[in-house]
């Protein structure tokens, strides 16, 4: 008898501002970040097994499925529940890696998500971000399920309500590591803005920034390259440590007209903002 999966969307995220205010003693930055789902999302779907495996059907190329933050989520669950279950993984992927959209980490929170109801292990989702936090910084927001402003390395989250939007998202073709652009920026005078500003901030486009953009467009002119095309159309912005950069509109059709325009040289997409994660209301 074949398995039967249950099917789950990880949403990719968008950074719409990223300040760094300080450094950890553990070498951790401090951030201060407006985080935005958007409608674009992988695909996880999930079967319950009942000889207790975790098993990827579909390793990523480069990935082994031990690395993998699915198969890591899910044994961690395991762990920290005593559940005896295990689970097939099917992993479909859209949002690209490497590109600050938090695909890996919403795909792992998904995991946790889905498998706490499936597996009924009952934890709260308060538990769940604890648990998200030890394989990701950005994956407490994901099982949060709000569009938040994060402080700390990220974990700290406070609800935020935005305005409707439309997103193009460009990819400029290279993979930017993340560890790599913050040892880079490690040099740099870090600035302190409060929530205040960042409020503040958010009503205007033109004000927002991501302090690590500069470092990202220096060391990857693939980068600088979509920034320089799209500030043509607006105001971009780069989410993350990059690569991936995008440009806030006002409705579908300026959206469609300006990635039109920029297709025919680049890759990328067309998302509408959510107000919320679309499994919030998991139980």
């Amino acid at each position: 008898m074949s398995p039967q999966f249950h099917s789950y969307p990880a949403p990719a995220k968008l950074n719409l501002l990223l300040h760094i205010v300080g450094k950890r003693a553990d070498g951790y930055h401090l951030l201060e970040t407006v985080f935005r789902f958007i409608d674009y999302s992988d695909t996880v779907e999930l079967a319950v097994r009942d000889d207790g495996q975790i098993v990827l059907l579909n390793p990523i190329d480069g990935v082994p499925p031990e690395q993998d933050l699915t198969v890591r989520a899910a044994r961690l669950l395991q762990q920290a529940s005593g559940c005896s279950l295990g689970a097939t993984i099917r992993l479909t992927k859209r949002i690209p890696m490497g590109g600050g959209l938090g695909g890996g980490s919403s795909d792992a929170a998904t995991v946790l998500l889905a498998l706490n109801r499936l597996w009924q292990t009952n934890f709260s989702r308060e538990k769940l971000m604890e648990l998200g936090l030890s394989l990701g910084a950005d994956l407490p927001v994901f099982i949060f399920g709000k569009n938040a402003l994060a402080t700390g390395i990220g974990e700290k989250l406070n609800e935020i309500n935005l305005k409707p939007a439309w997103y193009v998202v460009i990819h400029p073709g290279v993979h930017v590591p993340t560890a790599k652009i913050f040892q880079n920026f490690a040099g740099r005078v870090l600035t302190e803005e409060g929530t205040i500003s960042i409020m503040r901030i958010l009503e205007t486009t033109q004000q927002r920034r991501n302090e690590l953009q500069q470092v990202v467009s220096e060391m990857y002119p693939a980068v600088n390259e979509v920034l320089s095309e799209l500030k043509k159309y607006g105001s971009p912005l780069m989410t993350g440590s990059g690569a991936c950069v995008f440009l806030e509109c006002q409705s579908e059709e300026e959206a469609d007209k300006v990635y039109q325009a920029m297709s025919v040289k680049y890759k990328g997409f067309v998302a509408k903002g959510l107000n919320s994660h679309p499994l919030l209301d998991i139980e």
